[in-house]
């Protein structure tokens, strides 16, 4: 399993708009081949930083979710509303295991 935990802190004030273009991705998301998550989570202490949990069966389909119309629409539109360059960190998913 290949998770990917993306962080993102977005310019104050601009909190709506990433959620919804966001409310988009995820819900595109879910439905590719090879997901098993993807998360979006709020800190409860500072409403302009995400994660995006991103779980995905193998590398592969992983990096195809960055092929896909719903990722590429996401990327343009959040480009501006975020703070700094959102950072990627890849892992191994370990439990649940599963099957490949």
């Amino acid at each position: 399993m290949q998770v990917t935990l993306v962080h993102v802190r977005v310019v104050p004030g601009r909190e709506a708009a990433f959620v919804e273009a966001t409310r988009r991705n995820h819900e595109a998301s879910i439905r590719e081949p090879g997901n098993l998550r993807f998360d979006v989570l709020r800190s409860a202490d500072d409403p302009s930083c995400f994660v995006l949990y991103e779980a995905y069966a193998d590398s592969a389909a992983a990096k195809a979710h960055k092929d896909t119309e719903h990722y590429l629409a996401w990327r343009d539109a959040v480009a501006d509303l975020m703070a700094e360059p959102r950072r990627g960190v890849a892992y191994q998913g370990l439990y649940p295991a599963v099957d490949a």
